[in-house]
């Protein structure tokens, strides 16, 4: 079996889900079940961007949605007010967003724990008053509206379907990247830094500057996600960007799990479905959501799934490592190499 089939077929679990999620809108007549999905999506990008710094630096932030505010806002001035193209607009939004991560991320991430997180509520708080209170170019309370839906090489996104598509490869594309990243060199200094940031500096890491791109990268991929809400929704207003809004997307990091790309997952699908098949309980999503938070940091700290890496990957059909006994590892492989080596052993037994 040819090395690309194999990989085809040992990832084939997540080959199954893809195809099942993109039939499913052919299947699903009930509009408001596809926006429970989009949402759904929206939040898995923002569990999985605060995963980032959370679950593979370690390092306690709590002011997420002000990146995610920034990303939305920033699309809707992009669109608006410089007719930017949605594409243009999403990845602009995402670099806007990483800009005030670095700005926040150089001078704070000195600090730690408590420090740290307090720092970063504070930036979300910071956020908050400035769309709240910034009346020429925010619009104050009374937010934006009529932002236009996303264009893409002419085609208009309108209906459930189509945004559920568009949200679809949203997430496969940060799920893929993020896999890259973490398991690159980058990845490997992080998960270093968050196990031991001392010992990782005494190796040569320097770790203010990965907590840095690390928060950078966290506040681009929140940015994302703000821009397809503010297009989605087609308004945006400050009530959406609030520290509760952190703290909701810390708790739906917390019930799945840091340290891997399934638990954020979880977590956010749990999170945004429960309450709304429960929707007599929606008034109470922050009582639940502080419940949740409670319990698990009580009963289970690292989550339903965290704590260890998971792999959906057919293993039986991965090629089996050589086995060595004491030394054999060290001999040649093949008959060619001992024949080749043989005469240089040889001249130098003779010169010895």
């Amino acid at each position: 079996m040819s090395g690309p089939l194999r990989s085809v077929i040992a990832n084939s679990p997540y080959w199954a889900l893809l195809a099942a999620l993109i039939v499913a809108p052919l299947f699903i007549e009930n509009q408001y079940i596809l926006q429970v999905m989009i949402f759904v999506g929206i939040y898995i990008m923002l569990t999985l961007s605060l995963n980032l710094l959370n679950g593979y630096v370690g390092l306690i932030a709590l002011g997420h949605a002000g990146f995610y505010g920034i990303g939305a806002y920033a699309s809707a001035k992009f669109s608006l007010d410089l007719g930017f193209p949605f594409l243009l607009s999403l990845i602009c939004s995402g670099i806007v967003a990483g800009f005030f991560g670095y700005l926040l991320g150089r001078p704070t991430l000195r600090l730690s724990g408590i420090y740290l997180a307090l720092a970063t509520l504070g930036f979300n708080v910071v956020v908050w008053l400035l769309l709240l209170n910034w009346m020429s170019f925010t619009n104050g309370p009374l937010g934006i509206m009529s932002i236009p839906p996303p264009t893409i090489f002419g085609y208009e996104i309108e209906t459930r379907s189509d945004y559920f598509y568009l949200i679809l490869a949203l997430v496969v594309l940060t799920i893929v990247s993020m896999h890259r990243l973490i398991n690159s060199r980058f990845g490997r200094a992080l998960v270093a830094i968050r196990e031991d940031d001392l010992a990782a500096e005494a190796i040569g890491i320097d770790t203010t500057r990965y907590k840095v791109q690390a928060f950078v990268l966290s506040a681009f991929y929140a940015g994302l996600a703000g821009s397809f809400y503010a297009h989605f929704v087609k308004y945006v207003s400050p009530d959406s960007f609030t520290h509760i809004e952190s703290f909701v997307i810390l708790a739906m990091l917390a019930l799945g799990g840091t340290g891997n790309l399934f638990g954020p997952v979880v977590g956010a699908v749990i999170l945004i479905v429960i309450p709304e098949v429960f929707r007599g309980l929606l008034e109470y999503r922050m009582i639940i959501y502080g419940g949740i938070l409670v319990v698990m940091m009580l009963v289970r700290r690292e989550g339903l799934l965290g704590g260890r890496d998971y792999s959906l990957r057919l293993r039986f059909l991965d090629e089996p490592e050589p086995e060595y006994t004491q030394g054999d590892k060290f001999l040649p492989d093949t008959e060619g190499d001992e024949n080749e080596t043989a005469p240089a052993l040889q001249g130098s037994e003779r010169q010895s």
